[in-house]
């Protein structure tokens, strides 16, 4: 069965009250037990915020390492679920159910099939819309 990765991006500076965000946590819970009982979860968790985060590059034959992420933006990874489903429709519904959606962002993002060349935007979207 094809799989979709469904990237969680939040923004950085918090939009939900201390009373949205206490709500919050039950909410990924029942998310998480919709896709157990779906049988479509494969994995996923929460990150750390990108603060704690450390950047590894290679230059010029040295490694890198620079504590925080490599880029500053205004959303940032916050987790993600793996999850297994009959086409990218079924992971698209998955994604607009998710928590966040009304604050925050979800990328869902096909798992490459290594069976084949990486497919193209289009091939990638047609087949797993097929």
């Amino acid at each position: 069965m094809p799989q979709y990765m469904l990237l969680i991006y939040q923004p950085v500076e918090n939009p939900l009250s201390p009373e949205q965000r206490r709500d919050e946590g039950p909410r990924w819970d029942e998310f998480t037990e919709t896709l157990k009982n779906a049988g479509a979860l494969v994995a996923g968790d929460a990150l750390e915020r990108p603060e704690v985060a450390t950047t590894v590059r290679e230059r010029d034959g040295h490694t890198q390492f620079t504590d925080g992420p490599f880029a500053e933006t205004k959303e940032f990874l916050a987790g993600y679920y793996l999850v297994g489903c009959p086409d990218l429709d079924t992971a698209l519904e998955h994604a607009a159910r998710m928590p966040n959606v009304g604050y925050g962002s979800v990328e869902v993002r096909p798992v490459w099939d290594r069976s084949g060349p990486p497919a193209t935007s289009r091939e990638q979207i047609a087949r797993a819309r097929a």
